[in-house]
Order: C-alpha cells, then structure tokens, then sequence
C-alpha cells in the first residue's frame, strides 16, 4: 500500500520575485523529502513562477496588500480545506497571521528571513521596533519550530524576541552553477578593466555611498575600473547626485533592474555593503561563480564568507583595497566549497518537519 505524504503549507504573503520568492522556488523544484507541498499565496508572479515548476498553488486575498482579517479567513480556508501536518510561514505578516489563524491539529513552523539587529533597519522609529517585538514574541509562543538562516540572525531573534523553543539554523542552500552565462571558475579581469557590480535595492540600508566612496578610492588607483549598480529604489536621485560630486559619471551606471545571472557573468566583483544581511542569495551566488566578492562585516557575512572579503563599510580605502584584490587576484576569491546544496536544505526542513511528532 502507498501512503499518502503528509502535507505541508507554506503560506508566503508576498507575490513579487525578489526576497524570499527565491528561497520558495529553490524549495517549490527541488521538494521536502517525505512531504507533499502546498503554497499559498496572493496574485502575481510568483504563483505563476510555481505553477510552470509544477507546484500546487492557492492563490488567494492574503499579505499586506489584503490586509489582516482577509489574510486570516484565507489561511483558514485552506487548513480547513487541505488539513496540512504542517503550516509553514515566511515573513512577518504571514507569521503573525499564522498565529491567529492556525488552531489544534496543524503544527506550526517558522522561517526567519530578515531580521536585522539595528531595529531602525526595516522599522521607521524606536517605538514602531518595540510594537514589532513584542508581537513576535507573543506569535512565536504558538509555533513549534523555528528556523533561521544564520546563526546571526538566530542570535538577534533570541535577543530581541526570546523564543521559548530552540531555533534550527537552516543556511540558504546554492547548487552549482551551471549556466553557459556564468564562469565555473574563477577569471581574470577582462581587457577592458575591472568591472565592479552592486544588485540590490537602492535603499538607505544598502549603504551604496559607501560604496561610491570606496570606488572613487579604487578609480583613482584603476582609472579603468568600472561600476554597475543595479536596482530600483527611492534613493536613485541621491546616488545619481554622488555620482556627479566624484566627478564618476563616466565610469559609473545605474541601468536599474539587471538580470543577475546575466549580470554577474559580465562582472568581476560583487560588492555589498549592506547596514546587516542575514543569508544573501546574491553573496551566495556570486562565490559560486567564481566572482570576488566584497561585503560588510556584518550579520550572517562573516559565515558565508572568508575574513579577505570583509570589510567595515565607513573605510573608503579598505573598500577599494578589497575591491582591487578580489577583482584582480582570483586565487584570493571565496568560491563556495562545503556550502549546502538546495537539496541539503530541503532535507534540513524535512528533519525539522519530522521531528514534530503528532498532535499538538
């Protein structure tokens, strides 16, 4: 007789691809061994992203866009209907959601992707961060399970929210590169100079005039050094601006939204310089293709990459001797060897699933 494999439901609140949408795709096509998977999320393309790998999707009024009360009779409908072994939530809403919404019978688990130890990260003022704190410390009280994806980020959910229950650190899994796009190993510099690449949003957090700082430093050593820094964001108008008082605009661009995979395989360096990160998929995958990566000290960096590759921000001329070593020496580049697979961390979250037992 063939059993049928419990269910788990992931519910994810957001529909864009950036973020989290990567991690829910890596999983959506790679499978929890021993587990049939359900997503639940609202409109948009990452649905559609899951219904071409062939996951089953319910797309419904759920995330902030739908507010809280539709949120909550969406993911009850679903238990009701799917009656799942397992609810699995991303993100804040979809977390506190889960809370209320989840009762007897379904055990509760929690990823946690973006967490910063300077509250003013992602909360506008002190006391916003201490509303936040507290409710996740009370939702957190309804779950199971709690994963995190460093050992920094459990750290800082430990200290601000004080989880009753360990937390299982679950690392970002990477599969080798194997796009024609991408160098398998590390690479010179091409003829035309070394070329500099930021992917991230253009927000305060990224801390991307601290980039434009330590290039200007570099420029002045490799006058045919050369920056892309992609994204969209509210702080393009200030960046174009700094751009102009270096005197760069020559030598830097803002093309906006880059494919990465295209990107990286035209770059050199990958250069982040972000207030915190706590698992980063663009760090991940720039070491995986042999790419020099350049990165802040901070948050999870220090566990995916090597100390050469560190930096504190605020140091312009630490930033370009960084930034010239990785470009320029490729033995000196991280590469990713020993770094979970997909495949690996799904079985992780499997563990995890197994190890819950029965009723609540």
């Amino acid at each position: 007789m063939v059993l049928t494999p419990p269910t788990a439901l992931w519910v994810v609140p957001v529909s864009n691809l950036a973020g989290v949408a990567r991690h829910v795709l890596d999983v959506a096509r790679s499978g929890l061994p021993g587990w049939r998977l359900v997503f639940l999320t609202p409109p948009g393309d990452l649905p559609d992203a899951l219904r071409d790998l062939g996951a089953a999707v319910l797309v419904e009024p759920f995330g902030p866009d739908h507010g809280t009360r539709a949120s909550v009779a969406s993911l009850r409908h679903a238990v009701r209907t799917l009656r799942p072994a397992v609810v699995h939530s991303h993100l804040s809403h979809a977390d506190i959601v889960a809370a209320m919404a989840v009762g007897r019978g379904t055990r509760l688990v929690t990823t946690e992707h973006g967490i910063a130890r300077d509250d003013l990260v992602y909360h506008r003022s002190p006391a916003k961060a201490r509303v936040m704190a507290a409710a996740h410390t009370a939702r957190l009280r309804r779950f199971d399970a709690v994963i995190a994806v460093s050992r920094a980020t459990a750290d800082a959910m430990t200290e601000k929210w004080h989880p009753r229950r360990p937390i299982t650190v679950i690392p970002n899994g990477v599969d080798p590169v194997v796009s024609r796009l991408a160098p398998l190993a590390p690479q010179p510099p091409s003829e035309g100079g070394l070329r500099v690449l930021s992917l991230a949003r253009l927000a305060p957090e990224k801390r991307l005039p601290a980039l434009l700082d330590g290039f200007a430093a570099l420029h002045r050593e490799h006058p045919d050094a050369r920056l892309t820094i992609g994204g969209t964001g509210e702080e393009e108008a200030a960046l174009r601006s700094h751009v102009e008082r270096l005197s760069l605009g020559d030598v830097v661009t803002l093309p906006g939204f880059l494919d990465p995979d295209v990107a990286m395989a035209e770059h050199d360096v990958l250069a982040m310089l972000s207030v915190w990160e706590n698992c980063s998929y663009a760090l991940l995958d720039a070491a995986s293709r042999g790419l020099g990566v350049v990165a802040s000290d901070v948050g999870g960096n220090p566990e995916q990459l090597p100390a050469r590759c560190l930096v504190d921000a605020d140091d312009p001329a630490a930033v370009a001797t960084a930034l010239a070593t990785q470009g320029l020496e490729p033995a000196a580049r991280p590469g990713l060897e020993g770094w979970p697979t997909v495949a690996d961390m799904c079985a992780r979250i499997s563990e995890v699933y197994d190890g819950l037992g029965g009723e609540r």
